[in-house]
């Protein structure tokens, strides 16, 4: 008994899987943004508005195209993929060599235009989107019933943020990548296309954004203000795993899911501030972050 409340086995394991569900996110949508703040350093505040691109995109490809789950989860962050390179080319381009206040400022700007436009049509109230059928149902672990979509999501989640971080610092495209962030004259010269570099990383940032947000579609139903309600938490995590940090933006991600998770069991108040907390104190002992590297 721990606060005057009795904790059962069930209850633990259950918050725990939401924890790892909702670190899931976290991870593969700050990993998302540690791409594009590496790469850009731009503080994409249309991440959110991105996120539930994706998911409305999910949504849109099965009832007017009559598209499943498994062909959504690839055009949807393709798709939205494009788009974001669209902002990129358009917009953002213009604003490179300038303070990046004003490139934060333009995704906000985008983030609220977009939100806006989406809850205008759609209202502010979810609509369903079912689970695949091959993943419907649970499973009895014995201790816990662990439903098969939930798990895929975990799964699935860990393997996209480990391939993205294996693409990124083990392969040679990502040694560019990495190269063109500190030195894009240098690159240049081994004839690698630096401004098409920086768009296609924006839109590969953008698209893992849209990939969360058709596997978080079945879970927290499509609605325009599903950004908005996660991307304060996103941001904080990937300040407090590093700006910039591939491995910290994954490894803060899940962990702070599962703590997250653990705080509602043991101490519900302080479920929706506890990263927060936790942001505060990295910032005091570690300001660049726990993976970040100082100046």
């Amino acid at each position: 008994m721990l606060f005057g409340h009795a904790i059962t086995a069930q209850q633990l394991f259950g918050q725990l899987l939401i924890g790892l569900i909702n670190g899931s996110f976290y991870a593969m949508l700050s990993l998302g943004l540690a791409v594009i703040f590496g790469m850009l350093n731009i503080v994409n505040f249309a991440h959110g508005a991105l996120y539930m691109l994706g998911a409305f995109g999910a949504y849109f490809a099965l009832h007017l195209f009559g598209l499943n789950y498994w062909w959504a989860l690839i055009v949807s962050p393709i798709a939205v993929g494009f788009f974001g390179a669209l902002i990129e080319r358009t917009m953002l381009t213009r604003l490179r060599g300038l303070n990046p206040l004003y490139g934060l400022l333009l995704t906000f700007g985008l983030a609220l235009v977009i939100q806006g436009l989406f809850q205008n049509f759609y209202g502010a109230s979810g609509m369903p989107y079912a689970i695949p059928p091959q993943l419907a149902g649970v499973r009895n672990l014995g201790f816990m019933y662990l439903p098969n979509y939930r798990a895929w999501v975990i799964v699935f989640s860990a393997v996209i943020c480990f391939a993205t971080w294996f693409a990124i610092e083990k392969t040679r495209l990502g040694a560019y990548l990495r190269a063109a962030t500190e030195n894009p004259t240098m690159v240049r010269a081994f004839g690698v296309n630096v401004p098409l570099l920086i768009t296609a990383t924006y839109g590969f940032g953008v698209a893992l954004a849209a990939l969360a947000g058709v596997l978080a579609a079945p879970i927290t139903q499509v609605r325009p203000g599903m950004g908005a309600d996660i991307l304060a938490v996103v941001f904080a995590v990937v300040v407090i795993g590093g700006m910039g940090s591939i491995l910290g933006s994954i490894v803060t991600g899940f962990t702070l899911g599962v703590v997250e998770g653990l705080t509602k069991v043991f101490y519900p108040e302080a479920s929706n501030t506890v990263v927060f907390v936790i942001m505060a104190i990295v910032l005091l002992i570690k300001p660049a972050g726990l993976f970040g590297r100082t100046a």
